[in-house]
């Protein structure tokens, strides 16, 4: 599993996307679909991306299936920042 989280700037909006995303203001999860959290003026946002694992993916793959979840959303976006974190990689020491 990728955790993908992408800060980028909007575009311009129209009051349709304005609504939809104040509908789901406050979502702060990581999800196959991903969520927004966003200024109050909806000018720059983050976006928190779930990306299933195969076994051979890389990071520029969980990159570019994170980007498609966010251009399913339909909205104008510019200057991406991308982070991705390969959960596989995650170690857990256990307490003895």
């Amino acid at each position: 599993m990728f955790r993908v989280t992408i800060r980028g700037k909007f575009g311009d909006l129209t009051a349709e996307q304005c609504a939809r995303l104040a509908e789901h203001a406050g979502e702060l999860m990581f999800s196959e679909t991903g969520t927004f959290t966003h200024d109050a003026n909806a000018t720059v946002f983050t976006f928190r991306c779930q990306v299933p694992a195969r076994p051979d993916d890389d990071d520029r793959t969980a990159k570019q299936r994170a980007i498609a979840a966010l251009d399913a959303h339909e909205l104008p976006y510019r200057d991406l920042t991308v982070a991705v974190t390969d959960l596989r990689d995650i170690r857990i020491q256990r307490k003895r």
